[in-house]
């Protein structure tokens, strides 16, 4: 056992010493020890309720013979950081979580680890260092938030933010937004569209590294806590199998998670995730892999916010399980990889069915013919840019228009929000990447306004930042190279025109490469605009959004 190098011998009485203090026994000592890293909070609704999570987890341990030991890790509510200082430092907090696990599991040698995450820069955290460790380990994530009702419609987070948008359009008077904001989020868990956290939360599901019904059982359901338990049980035998994640998460399985991620219409920051995790498994993903999955699997599941459904919705009509059995009958996806149930995915998919066709719908009727994500280039985003094409408006698919120029988040939603705003703008939020931002904050506000206003089939929104799950409408992000490092967005000027080409998979700025040369030339590279502390670090160490944003290998 790993764990005996800090337990075994006369020589760790210390250790085992020190083990006593805490009430362990001997016979404990001497079992298998599991580490548990929990991200309990109290400042994140999908974290309010793991510490139960963590103690079905326990006993599930228990009943299989091994120790259970628990830490935690830190998490970031992006709902809560959006739109001020906060949201700088959500996706810094992934690599934080990352390597608090890590040097954890190092620190004190586990034989397995069980994560369990929920939100949204927690679950690729905790799944990058994961894959790092490759120590035998198994993701049980908290599970989704149900969906709120008014007047017996259901609503969600999304709901509120573009409701202050209908506000400001006075379309929506303010108590009817107060009573949207009572109700939107009823309880604990994840919000409850395919957002960030529930998107990431069904990529671990298919890429073998979660039990089935990680990704969709809600977190009030008692199925949440047999799933919990069901996952301490099934670390144990990890261990005896020596079954770790690299030997799960191959390429395959990240082919089949991209695959899902366009049948289910993820999060366009399943872009940034996916390709960080799989640089720990050593597996090189490049933009390009995105669109060709997308090219072949359609968009069967149209979930909020682009949709009506929710996850309960997609948990009653069979889950992620029976979305890749849609997809395994047209053969497109790997049926051979192995998961954490210690079965292959085939396996896995023996006697699943589709319970509900409207919301997983069959290949023959899918809401479109590619997937959900398309990756644009062009002169404005030579090494990539990402869209949300299940989210945008038919009319919006492809369109030209003025670019409107900001310089950072604020001074986008003032103009928004002032009603400065046009049919046919392009709104051009740049210095909010990686590293120019820093932390490439996600912006769901002015996007909700946008929607919220009735703009978003007459206005496009483009930024070397990031979205949130919950954005819809002609929203493309990750545009790089960033505008702090000299990439084309730094270069656009006010009036410029802007052509988007979704199906086409362009994004282009019309103005003569001689301009562009000549306002080059005059670019000067920004100050920071924090000079202290973790950002200001994250900033000289983070990489392109085009490569995950991961911290450079060449320090």
């Amino acid at each position: 056992m790993r764990s005996d190098v800090m337990k075994k011998g006369v020589e760790k009485a210390p250790h085992r010493s020190l083990f006593k203090a805490m009430g362990l026994t001997d016979e404990e000592i001497a079992r298998p020890m599991v580490g548990i890293a929990n991200s309990a909070n109290e400042i994140i609704p999908g974290h309010i309720h793991l510490d139960r999570i963590s103690e079905a987890v326990k006993a599930g341990i228990r009943l299989a013979g091994g120790t259970p030991i628990e830490f935690n890790t830190i998490g970031v509510c992006d709902g809560i950081a959006m739109n001020h200082e906060g949201m700088k430092y959500s996706l810094c907090s992934r690599e934080l979580i990352a390597d608090s696990v890590e040097i954890m599991a190092r620190a004190h040698p586990f034989d397995g680890l069980v994560a369990i995450p929920n939100c949204d820069k927690v679950v690729p955290g905790m799944l990058m260092a994961l894959l790092r460790l490759d120590i035998p380990a198994i993701v049980i994530s908290g599970g989704p938030m149900l969906s709120g009702r008014v007047a017996g419609k259901p609503i969600d987070l999304v709901s509120v933010f573009e409701g202050v948008g209908s506000v400001k359009s006075q379309t929506m008077t303010e108590q009817q937004l107060a009573e949207m904001e009572d109700c939107a989020c009823p309880g604990c868990g994840s919000c409850a569209g395919m957002f960030t956290a529930n998107s990431m939360n069904c990529l671990t599901e298919a890429l073998g590294l979660g039990l089935p019904g990680n990704g969709t059982i809600p977190a009030v359901a008692a199925a949440r806590y047999r799933l919990a338990k069901t996952a301490g049980m099934q670390i144990m035998k990890l261990v005896t199998g020596n079954i770790t994640p690299r030997q799960i998460a191959t390429k395959e399985a990240f082919e089949n998670a991209i695959a899902i991620d366009m049948a289910l219409g993820c999060s366009t920051n399943t872009v940034l995730h996916v390709p960080a995790v799989a640089n720990e498994a050593r597996i090189d993903l490049d933009l390009d892999v995105f669109n060709q999955v997308s090219e072949r699997v359609p968009h069967l599941c149209s979930l909020s916010p682009a949709g009506v459904h929710h996850l309960e919705d997609l948990d009653a009509a069979g889950g992620v399980q029976a979305v890749m059995a849609r997809l395994a009958e047209a053969d497109l996806i790997h049926k051979t990889p192995l998961c954490v149930t210690g079965k292959t995915v085939g396996e896995n998919l023996q006697g699943v069915r589709v319970k509900d066709s409207e919301v997983i719908r069959s290949i023959q009727n899918a809401h479109r013919v590619e997937g959900g994500i398309a990756i644009l280039f062009g002169n404005l985003a030579p090494e990539g840019a990402v869209v949300k094409q299940s989210g945008v408006a038919q009319e919006m698919l492809v369109n030209e228009g003025k670019a409107r120029v900001f310089d950072s988040e604020e001074a986008a939603v003032e103009a928004i929000m002032g009603r400065q705003i046009n049919s046919g703008d392009v709104v051009v939020v740049r210095y909010e990447g990686p590293r120019g931002g820093p932390g490439m904050r996600e912006m769901l506000t002015p996007t909700s306004a946008i929607v919220g206003m009735g703009l978003d089939k007459a206005v496009a929104l483009i930024t070397d930042g990031r979205f949130s799950g919950g954005t819809k409408g002609a929203a493309i992000g990750h545009i790089s190279p960033e505008a702090a490092d000299g990439g084309p967005i730094a270069l656009v000027e006010e009036g410029d025109r802007i052509e988007i080409n979704i199906p086409a998979k362009r994004l282009t700025l019309k103005v003569p490469e001689e301009e562009l040369s000549r306002r080059r030339e005059r670019w000067q590279p920004p100050e920071p605009k924090i000079k202290e502390g973790y950002a200001y670090r994250y900033s000289k160490l983070v990489t392109s959004g085009a490569t995950g944003a991961v911290f450079r290998d060449d320090i």
